[in-house]
């Protein structure tokens, strides 16, 4: 039974390991949060860009490990889910920026004075997408 425990604590500590270090050598590999702060021109804030991604991580994380429940208004799951899809669009945008990926895909499929025309696309695609998700998904 205590052998069971161990080399569980083992596999779950050594799981921890890899999946955050790759999370880290993504991030600073492809130098996502300078291009971020860069972007949004807040680079003397880089600090807390890296705070609240550590911060967020490490809280979420320990989140997932357990039971919690908040017993808050279900109104607060509205600024919640923006703040997190914000967090996740403007990474996927600084990530794909670092990669030059919609300047390639632009030249290889023929658009590349009409830039604007397929960021829009792309854009409303994840609109209907993302509302079509909860309209139909999430409420029925």
């Amino acid at each position: 039974m205590i052998l069971n425990n161990i080399i569980l604590i083992i596999i779950g500590l050594s799981g921890g390991l890899v999946v955050g270090s790759g999370y880290v050598a993504f991030l600073a590999v492809l130098g996502i949060i300078p291009r971020l702060t860069q972007l949004t021109k807040t680079y003397q804030y880089i600090h807390v860009y890296e705070g609240a991604i550590i911060l967020g991580t490490v809280i979420t994380g320990w989140m997932s490990l357990r039971d919690t429940t908040l017993f808050q208004s279900e109104l607060w799951l509205i600024p919640i889910g923006l703040l997190c899809g914000v967090f996740i669009g403007m990474l996927a945008a600084a990530l794909t920026e670092v990669l030059n990926v919609f300047p390639i895909l632009a030249k290889r499929i023929g658009f590349g004075e009409k830039i604007v025309i397929l960021l829009m696309a792309i854009v409303f695609g994840k609109i209907a997408g993302s509302l079509f998700h909860w309209i139909y998904f999430v409420n029925h």
